[in-house]
């Protein structure tokens, strides 16, 4: 894998339409809100995908018209220590929302939209011939979720995981440490926009 780029905006007065946004936990910086530390799930699985973030750098701020005291859009740099690099975009204002990722490695592209939840894979060939042919197509291929699969059996499945963990009988597909990571590239990410500065993650 070479590069990764994460895009997920949402408009937050949309996102729990039945609550005011304004005083949500994501709105609020005494209830630990903002768009890096609501919206960190990028940063998480990018690294179980990639492994650990070696550095990372960050603008992120209050751009939009939404009463909060909080950032509301961020872009963040990753550069993980296999040595592929990426970026991850999140915002509070975006309508409709997106979820994206793109993964691009050296025999082809990766691209999964959570509109669908279709993972594609476009697939280049091994280049043949003269430098006069033309390039070989891309081979595409689609794995869709499974017949019937519906995003609630997420949270279900999550939730008896948690219950197998508690009685004993599972350990943890995510522990404590990767929590803590997470958080420790949310952290830097504030750290960076402070101090404009590249911040680097031992």
């Amino acid at each position: 894998m070479l590069t990764v780029h994460v895009r997920w905006g949402e408009y937050l007065p949309n996102w729990h339409p039945w609550e005011d946004y304004r005083q949500s936990y994501a709105a609020r910086a005494d209830l630990g809100g903002g768009v890096i530390v609501t919206l960190t799930h990028p940063l998480d699985y990018l690294r179980f995908i990639l492994g650990d973030v070696n550095s990372l750098w960050s603008f992120n701020e209050h751009l939009s018209s939404l009463e909060l005291d909080v950032e509301d859009v961020a872009e963040i740099g990753l550069k993980f220590s296999s040595g592929a690099i990426g970026g991850v975009h999140i915002n509070y204002f975006q309508r409709p929302p997106v979820h994206r990722l793109e993964i691009v490695g050296t025999d082809g592209t990766l691209k999964w939209d959570n509109t669908d939840g279709i993972l594609h894979f476009q697939k280049m060939p091994a280049p043949f011939g003269s430098y006069s042919d033309l390039p070989p197509a891309p081979v595409s291929e689609s794995f869709s979720p499974p017949e019937g699969f519906e995003r609630n059996q997420l949270f279900i499945a999550q939730t008896k995981h948690f219950i197998d963990i508690v009685r004993g009988d599972a350990q943890p597909v995510c522990d404590l440490n990767d929590g803590i990571q997470a958080l420790r590239m949310a952290l830097a990410a504030y750290e960076s926009q402070k101090t404009e500065k590249l911040v680097k993650l031992s």
